[in-house]
């Protein structure tokens, strides 16, 4: 069976996932503060860092949220004036962590998370129609780790990743004047991650941590095709009662670098800053090789579809603080710069990302062992001048978009 590389996803709000088709919506207090990660009151850090764990206050910490993302990208040519723009649902990122210390310098834990996926719906007639119609990704991050305290200001943890995924991709063939959908709900891959956290004074945290890049492998997904006559199923070798052909996948979820550090200027306020590195070149082109339809672009094999990417590393720079008002209430804010993986004329309708300034805060609210924060945020995606005469696409983009978080936290000893 031929390779397939299906690397086709989108971002459910390109103010907080402007950098490719990577989710920053792990933490809600973490969020509140511009997504900033050296922070180990509670389980939350484990997705960030696990050897962060070693460092929480309470033997067991359990931490569970939710987040809403919203946004819709527009396209104008600028040739003919015409303007497009998105129909994409709200996202639902989930996170839920646990950590437990059974003895003094051992911790390990469990993480869930939706680090990667979303949803992007353009009109199914509209000029890129070729490229995306509809295209919905949903990843699945199942993290058991454990984190050892090396002294008593520093701690390495690791983790194992497998994560889980889904892909439903709508696009139209016009050649022959009808629409293929391409889905898998079982694409399945594995990684790891590792990083070493610091206290070196109690006014200081410093988080340093990696994690892997994981291949999603799609070994049972099913090609549909439709067309106005049947009679066009057997001439492209597919099934003639269905229209459906069968492929397999692979979908490069990217590799990412961390440097995270907490001061506490004052008892009650403390400021954040983190970098993050991302290794998006690994996207550097998407080939769909179909069994037997013949809509490809290949010479020699008219079966595989190969459309370049050209997507290159990118950095984010982020910076939060938190205001104790009380005991009990905190106030958050922050705010971030996030790169796009790609120039002008490599932009593509499947990963519509821009170079994003976003503005964060929140409000954490503790009663003894139980903690409620909400966190909201709003970007600012730069224009982009699109300019891709590998597909002949040609105009302007343009983004807003807003996410709002719901988090909960439970230290009972």
């Amino acid at each position: 069976m031929k390779k397939i590389l299906v690397s086709t996803a989108l971002l459910a709000g390109v103010l907080s996932y402007a950098g490719g088709f990577r989710v920053s919506l792990q933490g809600v207090k973490q969020l509140a503060m511009a997504h900033t990660s050296a922070h180990a009151e509670d389980a939350s850090v484990a997705f960030f860092n696990p050897a962060g764990m070693s460092f929480i206050p309470s033997k067991l910490s359990i931490v569970a949220g939710g987040f809403g993302a919203s946004n819709k990208i527009t396209f104008q040519n600028l040739n003919t004036l015409q303007s497009t723009e998105t129909d994409n649902p709200i996202g639902t990122p989930l996170y839920a962590a646990v950590a437990y210390r059974p003895i003094e310098n051992l911790s390990v834990g469990f993480s869930f998370t939706t680090p990667f996926g979303s949803t992007v719906q353009w009109p199914s007639d509209w000029e890129g129609k070729e490229m995306v119609q509809k295209l919905e990704l949903k990843s699945f991050y199942f993290q058991p780790m454990v984190s050892v305290k090396l002294a008593p200001w520093v701690s390495f943890g690791a983790s194992y990743i497998y994560a889980k995924g889904k892909v439903n991709w709508d696009k139209a063939v016009t050649q022959f004047g009808g629409e293929l959908n391409i889905k898998d709900e079982k694409a399945s891959g594995s990684g790891y991650s590792f990083g070493f956290y610091f206290r070196p004074d109690p006014k200081l945290d410093v988080s340093i941590a990696y994690r892997s890049p994981v291949d999603m492998k799609a070994k049972k997904g099913t090609a549909t095709f439709q067309f106005p006559s049947a009679s066009i199923y057997p001439l492209l070798g597919l099934d003639p009662s269905t229209g459906q052909d069968k492929f397999t996948a692979t979908l490069p979820l990217v590799e990412e670098y961390t440097i995270g550090l907490t001061y506490k200027v004052t008892p009650k306020w403390l400021v954040s800053a983190d970098f993050n590195y991302h290794g998006w070149e690994r996207y550097s082109k998407l080939t769909l090789d179909f069994a037997n339809a013949p809509i490809g672009n290949t010479p020699g094999d008219p079966t595989i579809l190969v459309a370049p990417k050209n997507f290159k590393n990118s950095k984010t720079f982020r910076l939060g603080t938190q205001y104790a008002f009380t005991d009990m209430i905190f106030g958050r804010l922050g705010a971030y710069y996030d790169e796009s993986p790609y120039s002008d004329d490599h932009f593509i309708a499947e990963t519509p990302s821009f170079n994003t300034y976003v503005i964060t805060g929140g409000l954490g609210f503790k009663l003894k062992q139980f903690g409620v924060d909400v966190a909201g945020g709003y970007a600012l995606p730069q224009a982009r001048d699109v300019r891709n005469a590998a597909l002949g696409f040609n105009g302007q983009a343009k983004a807003k978009a807003f996410y709002f978080g719901l988090g909960l936290s439970y230290n009972p000893f």
